[in-house]
């Protein structure tokens, strides 16, 4: 991989490391901090059971659409000021919900702050990759446990917030933490202002974005992403009444359930992205994955009450493929530019795929009514992760890909 020298601590890099972090932590707060509270917050504001509906749709909608939007505005402000901006929207977006109200200016709300954590996500990896050239796999694996923690903690303390302060407290406090994240990325342009330190580095070129289909390295990634995401989505959204339905857990039961499937998936987060560093690894990595996935719904298809456990964790580790996926975001381009457009395409059309998963999976349990079908759907969605394996256990860099057409019509 090209580029510039890792730059030096001096450089602005020990404040780039704490954005880095700072940022992490506040990239699920949008979607964690209400569904906890909603029946509060319904108490205050009349919200129909489509509203409700609405609200949950949002999320893969809007990192879906922030996606393909996120490669532009790297290209207008740079990967720093697409940050600053993403952590504007979010705290613009939080204390809009906190003030609302009524139904439409809480929606407005939700989209904004859904808006700067889309553009977040698909920035971070680049943002890695321009500031820590030298330490991509450590700090992407370092990032994604504290994003899985952005998720634990505003859902394990909004409920009771909203009970001793109320729920405008309770999803008005995390603009707190967008502002915070907001201060060393200032620091960082500060210190930038006045010298030549290529922020330009993470604009992609249009010409690649058009191009990406042409590379099957880009689409390897987005297959993987596209699974995992929206087998993620559908056990966040189904899980638990499967559980219920096939293996008579109880509702208790089957939230612990859920909650285990996202405690077993962060020794893979810390681990997957170092394996990915080594060659010859990733193909093995994404297999792995592929198979928990399908040994864990098979084992709730044939012999659901027997080890129930067993495929919940089976399940959880198949969520190994998410982390995957991002390091491979770097591993895979040569420029930060090229980072930055393969986040934004992965991403975009993973979340979309995403929000539709958790109707799939409805919308066959209703047709078929049971869970059988259901089942055998997902695990036919985990079976097409393996088929970027081969791609993806060799070497190759979507810059190249992209340009390999043009240079073989040459004469």
């Amino acid at each position: 991989m090209t580029g510039h020298p890792p730059l030096t601590l001096r450089a602005g890099r020990a404040a780039a490391l704490l954005g880095i972090v700072l940022v992490a932590f506040t990239l699920r707060q949008t979607v964690a901090a209400m569904s906890p509270i909603l029946g509060a917050i319904r108490v205050d504001i009349p919200i129909s059971s489509i509203g409700a509906g609405l609200l949950g749709t949002l999320p893969p909608i809007l990192l879906a659409v922030s996606g393909f939007v996120a490669p532009r505005v790297a290209r207008g402000l740079g990967l720093d000021g697409g940050i600053v901006l993403a952590l504007l929207l979010m705290t613009t977006g939080h204390l809009v919900r906190a003030f609302a109200p009524g139904f439409v200016v809480l929606l407005a709300g939700s989209v904004v702050a859904l808006a700067g954590t889309g553009i977040g996500n698909v920035l971070l990896p680049p943002i890695v990759r321009r500031w820590f050239p030298d330490r991509v796999a450590p700090l992407t694996a370092a990032y994604v446990c504290i994003v899985g923690v952005s998720t634990a903690v505003p859902a394990a303390v909004a409920a009771p917030v909203a009970e001793r302060a109320g729920w405008r407290l309770s999803l008005g406090m995390w603009a707190v933490t967008s502002v915070v994240a907001l201060v060393p990325w200032l620091a960082v342009i500060a210190r930038q202002r006045g010298r030549r330190l290529a922020d330009t580095a993470g604009s992609a070129p249009p010409a690649l974005v058009t191009r990406l289909w042409r590379s099957g390295v880009a689409l390897s990634i987005t297959v993987v992403l596209s699974t995992s995401t929206i087998l993620t989505y559908a056990a966040f959204a189904w899980l638990p009444e499967i559980l219920g339905d096939v293996a008579g857990s109880t509702p208790t039961e089957a939230g612990v359930l859920l909650a285990v499937t996202g405690v077993v998936s962060v020794p893979g987060a810390l681990i997957a992205p170092l394996l990915v560093a080594r060659r010859g690894s990733t193909g093995r990595l994404i297999a792995a994955g592929v198979a928990g996935f399908v040994l864990g719904y098979l084992g709730l298809l044939l012999a659901p009450t027997t080890l129930t456990l067993l495929w919940v964790l089976l399940i959880g580790s198949g969520s190994i493929l998410f982390p995957i996926s991002l390091v491979l975001l770097n591993e895979r381009t040569r420029t930060p530019g090229g980072t930055v457009a393969v986040s934004g395409f992965a991403q975009g059309i993973a979340y979309a795929l995403g929000a539709l998963g958790p109707l799939a999976v409805g919308l066959l349990h209703d047709v078929s009514g049971g869970w059988t079908v259901p089942l055998m759907f997902l695990i036919v969605v985990a079976l097409v992760a393996a088929v970027p394996v081969i791609t993806l256990a060799r070497p190759g860099f979507v810059e190249d890909e992209v340009a390999r057409p043009y240079a073989d019509r040459r004469p």
